[in-house]
Formats: C-alpha cells, sequence, structure tokens
C-alpha cells in the first residue's frame, strides 16, 4: 500500500496541488477505499460463514450449531478478518497524521473489546439455550450465571476501553479503581445480593423454573417462568406477572408446591359444619333403617352384633338408650364417609384418609375430610372435591343431621 500511496501522492503533486492538500486528499482517498474493502469482505466472509455454519448444523444430530447461528456467534466472528485488516493497514494511511493515527488506533482498540464483548455475549447464550435444552438443566436458574460473567465482561471490557482512551495502564487503572470499591459494591448491591441468592437457592434445590410457588408478601400465586440476578418471575394463575427479588427466597418465607406435584395426590381438607342438635342415639329401628346403606350394611351387622353382646353380658337397662354402649349417627356418619372416600375412584387409597371431628365450636361440630386426589390438575382437583362435599352433603338428611348454616332472609320469612 505504500508503494501505491507515494505514486498517488506524486501524481497529486503533478497536478500542482499544495503538499499538504495532497496528503490529505491522499489520506482521504485510501481511508475511503479501505472502507469499500473492508465492508466487500465483511460482506463476503459473513455469508460464507454463516452459510458454512447453517450446512453444518442441519447435517449435525446436536443442536448446539443451530443455536450458535441462531445466536450469531458466525456473524460476530464474521467481523473478526476484517478488522485485522483495518488494524493491519490504518497505520499506512495515516503515517503522516501522527495525531489522528494515534486517535483512530485507540478506536480500533476499543472496538476490538467491544467485538470481543459482542462473540463472548453470543457464545453464552449459546451456552445458555444449550443448556436450557438438558432436562437435568432445564429448571436450574442458568440465567444468573449466564448474567454474571456478561457483567464481569462488561465490566473489565469498559475498564479496558477507559484505560485506552486515557493512556493509562490496565493494572494502574484497577489498583486506582479500589478506592472506588465501595461505590461499586454500592451500585451492584441488588446484583450481588441476587447472585449469591441464586446460587444458594441452586444448591439448595429450593426453586425450579416451572415450579408453582406461593409468596404472599409479594403476592405471588403461580409457576416460576425465570429467574435471573435481578428477579425471580412468577406467572400467576390469573396470568399477571409478579417480580421477587431473588434474595427475598432466602430471606422471607414463601410455600413451593413441587412437594405435591411429585407426590401421589394433592390434598382435600374440608370441613363439614355439623348442628350439635341433630347429634342423637340411634334406636334398633333407626340401625336396621341405616343397614340399606349398602356401604354401612357389613360394618352395621359387625358392629352392632358387638355392642349387643356387651350389652345383654353386662345386663344393661336399654329401656334408656344412654345405657351401656351404642351408635350414635354422627359416629355412623364418620364411618360412611370413610367407607365413602375409600370407594372412590378419584381418591388416592395409598395416601392418608380420615374423617375426623374438630373441637366443637358456637356454630356446630366441625367433621372434617382429610384425603387426597389422584389428579393433582387445578381444574380436575376442584371438580373431585366438589363431588365428595356434594355427595357429603346430600347425605346427611339419611342419619338425621344438618349442615350448620347462618339464617338467612327467607328463614325469618318463613319463620
Amino acid at each position: 500500500m505504500n508503494i501505491l500511496k507515494r505514486r498517488f501522492f506524486d501524481y497529486l503533486i503533478s497536478l500542482g496541488l499544495d503538499q499538504n492538500l495532497a496528503n490529505y486528499i491522499n489520506a482521504f482517498v485510501f481511508l475511503l477505499a479501505l472502507l469499500v474493502v473492508i465492508f466487500l469482505i465483511d460482506f463476503i466472509i459473513k455469508k460464507i460463514i454463516i452459510q458454512a455454519f447453517t450446512q453444518l448444523s442441519s447435517r449435525t444430530k446436536t443442536n448446539f450449531d443451530d443455536l450458535l447461528v441462531a445466536n450469531k456467534v458466525p456473524r460476530n466472528v464474521a467481523h473478526i478478518i476484517p478488522f485485522i485488516i483495518a488494524l493491519e493497514f490504518i497505520p499506512d494511511i495515516f503515517e503522516d497524521f501522527s495525531d489522528f493515527e494515534i486517535i483512530v488506533e485507540k478506536g480500533l482498540q476499543v472496538f476490538a473489546i467491544i467485538l470481543t464483548l459482542w462473540v463472548v455475549r453470543s457464545v453464552l447464550n449459546t451456552v445458555k439455550d444449550y443448556f436450557k435444552t438438558l432436562p437435568r438443566l432445564r429448571d436450574k436458574p442458568i440465567d444468573s450465571y449466564i448474567q454474571v460473567f456478561m457483567i464481569f465482561a462488561w465490566t473489565v471490557g469498559v475498564f479496558s476501553a477507559i484505560a485506552i482512551m486515557t493512556g493509562i495502564p490496565f493494572i494502574n487503572f484497577i489498583t486506582g479503581m479500589g478506592a472506588l470499591s465501595a461505590i461499586v459494591l454500592l451500585v451492584f448491591k441488588d446484583t450481588i445480593l441476587g447472585f449469591v441468592a441464586s446460587i444458594q437457592v441452586a444448591i439448595n434445590d429450593m426453586v425450579r423454573i416451572g415450579d408453582w410457588i406461593t409468596v404472599e408478601k409479594y403476592g405471588a400465586d403461580g409457576d416460576v417462568i425465570e429467574i435471573n440476578l435481578a428477579t425471580v418471575k412468577v406467572q400467576n394463575f390469573d396470568k399477571t406477572i409478579t417480580t421477587i427479588p431473588p434474595y427475598a427466597l432466602i430471606s422471607d418465607s414463601f410455600k413451593n408446591w413441587r412437594g405435591m406435584s411429585t407426590s401421589g395426590g394433592r390434598r382435600i381438607k374440608r370441613s363439614l359444619i355439623i348442628k350439635q342438635s341433630g347429634v342423637k342415639y340411634l334406636s334398633a329401628e333407626d340401625v336396621e333403617t341405616l343397614k340399606k346403606i349398602q356401604l354401612l350394611t357389613d360394618y352395621l351387622e359387625t358392629r352392632q352384633g358387638d355392642i349387643d353382646s356387651y350389652n345383654s353380658s353386662h345386663q344393661i337397662n336399654k329401656d334408656v338408650l344412654i345405657n351401656g354402649r351404642n351408635l350414635t349417627n354422627l359416629g355412623v356418619f364418620r364411618k360412611y364417609i370413610d367407607s365413602y372416600l375409600k370407594s372412590h375412584s378419584a381418591v388416592n387409597k395409598d395416601m392418608m384418609i380420615m374423617a375426623r371431628q374438630l373441637a366443637p365450636s358456637t356454630q356446630g361440630i366441625p367433621l372434617e375430610i382429610y384425603a387426597f386426589s389422584s389428579d393433582k390438575r387445578w381444574a380436575n382437583y376442584e371438580y373431585i372435591m366438589a363431588d365428595i362435599f356434594d355427595h357429603l352433603i346430600a347425605a346427611l338428611p339419611y342419619f338425621g343431621l344438618e349442615v350448620f348454616e347462618l339464617p338467612s332472609d327467607s328463614s325469618f320469612k318463613q319463620a
């Protein structure tokens, strides 16, 4: 290039141009020519590399190379060769302008840093997307780690660019920045806390992407869709998005429903409030009537036989029902609930099934049903639970029992 540049300079002088003007025109023409060549080479190399990567990715079984193309790694790598060409010939173009040469060289060095960051970012994004396709890493907070690497890379890049522009050696510049560490810690406080929290969350396996969590303090109740340094995004069941600081998962309490999702069933825990005035001993006629209920037939025959044998052997006076051993309508109803739940097709028989009586209150006697539905999907779970309680509420009158409820307007009108 020096030979061509010298000949063109001599040609300009032969045209009668001033030497300074000839130098400016000479530098401008060759700079323009170099830019055109660089853009052409960049365009051609970019096409070649992208096409080569695309063909290679279509022939391989792994999707890593597909992700390289999607994240523009070949496009960014293609800029390296034109940059090297510019770095080689720029000093020759500005050899007569030392001040401009220094400025341009510093600009190219800064661009080299930017180009390196582009390549690193695209590669890290590719690694992130690839890890998310792996089953054992899909629910891990990969975004947080990638963001940490990028923050570190950008920090080093910015410091290097400032060191180049100011002419201060990088080591001396970093040493001087140590005095500003307190400010840096203050600025990146949330990032540092988020990074530490994401590591603790990952190590302790507290939250995974896809988990259903409930964080009452932040009004979050839904599935975790993203975990990064700044936020944990939760898509609530009403399709709104709640963002939570990662360190809140460490410092505050929250509920993770993963245990339920991976178990054999979803818990049903709800009570019927029974009016106390309806509870009574069962006479022989009442027992015979209840024996017609198929789920209770065998139980009542066996149980009543044991009770009659006990009362007879102890010469109990049964003219008054309170004497001796007796069945109550509430006790028989509890047994009916237990038998009904064990025969229900949607209840998991391998998990706890219980109908228990809680402490009486001013409203009545709470009769709690405790069981697990086999189907854990929300809509199906609600349907199963409603089906069970529909049946039990309708069955109460057969046992002479009532559900407590506060009087309504119609109750006063009837009275």
